[in-house]
C-alpha cells in the first residue's frame, strides 16, 4: 500500500502503531490481572496456614564455614527423646559409644563435615550454561536484525531512529520492528583514509599519540 492510498494528513504508520499500542495495552492488562490473582492466592494460602515465626537475627545462629569451625550454637536446637538419651550417654566414657552413635552426636552439633564443605559442586555448569544461552539468544537476534534490516526501509514519519514498518499488506497488521540501519558512510575506506590524512595534517597528539607515529619527512609510518 502506497503513501498516497491513505487519507491526506494521516501517516501510514498510524495504522500500525494503533494496533501495536492496543496490543501492548491488552498484554499489560492481562499480566496485571495474573499478578493480582497470584498475589491474592499466596495471601490466602498463608492465611490458611499457621503463623510463621520470624527468626531473631540478634541471637547467635548456626553456620557452616571452614574459617569458623566452631559455631556459637549447635545445629540441632530441639532434641528428640532418642537424641536426649544419646546426649546423656555422651557424658559416660566414649569407649562405650558405637561409631554410629558418635556420628549421630556429630550431626547434632554440626550439619556438614570438612570433607562435605570442601566438596565441589556442579553449580558452575548452571551458571556457564545460562550465560551461554543468553549470549547465543542475543547473537541470534542481532543476526536476524542485520539480515532483514535491508528489506524494511525506514519510515520518515517516525522521529525515533532505526524504527521501520512493513509496507503493503503488512502495514495494516501494525508490526513495528527495531532494526539496524545502513552502515554509516564514515566507515568506508575512502572516508577513513581522508580522516587519517586530516588527523596527520592537524598533528593530533604529536608527542606520544597518533601523529608521533608518522614520519613527515618520508611521508610514511615510522618503523
Amino acid at each position: 500500500m502506497h503513501r498516497w492510498a491513505f487519507p491526506i494528513g494521516v501517516c501510514p504508520c498510524s495504522y500500525g502503531s494503533c494496533a501495536f499500542f492496543s496490543f501492548r495495552m491488552l498484554a499489560a492488562r492481562v499480566f496485571s490481572l495474573i499478578g493480582k490473582r497470584a498475589i491474592s492466592t499466596s495471601v490466602c494460602v498463608r492465611a490458611h496456614g499457621s503463623v510463621v515465626k520470624s527468626e531473631d537475627y540478634a541471637l547467635p545462629s548456626y553456620v557452616d564455614r571452614r574459617d569458623y569451625p566452631l559455631p556459637d550454637v549447635a545445629h540441632v536446637k530441639t532434641l528428640s527423646a532418642s537424641q536426649k538419651a544419646l546426649k546423656e550417654k555422651e557424658k559416660a566414657p566414649w569407649s562405650s559409644l558405637s561409631i554410629d552413635e558418635k556420628v549421630e552426636l556429630y550431626r547434632i552439633k554440626f550439619n556438614e563435615s570438612f570433607a562435605e564443605m570442601n566438596r565441589s559442586t556442579n553449580q558452575w555448569k548452571t551458571v556457564v550454561g545460562t550465560a551461554l544461552f543468553f549470549i547465543g539468544f542475543t547473537a541470534l537476534i542481532i543476526i536476524w536484525e542485520k539480515h532483514y534490516s535491508h528489506f524494511w526501509p525506514a519510515c520518515s514519519c517516525w522521529t525515533r531512529p532505526r524504527v521501520s514498518v512493513l509496507q503493503s499488506r503488512r502495514a495494516a497488521r501494525g508490526l513495528c520492528f527495531m532494526v539496524y540501519g545502513p552502515i554509516p558512510h564514515t566507515f568506508e575506506e575512502e572516508w577513513v583514509a581522508k580522516q587519517t590524512k586530516r588527523m596527520l595534517d592537524m598533528k593530533v597528539s604529536p608527542i606520544q599519540g597518533f601523529a608521533a607515529k608518522w614520519d613527515y619527512d618520508k611521508n610514511e609510518w615510522k618503523k
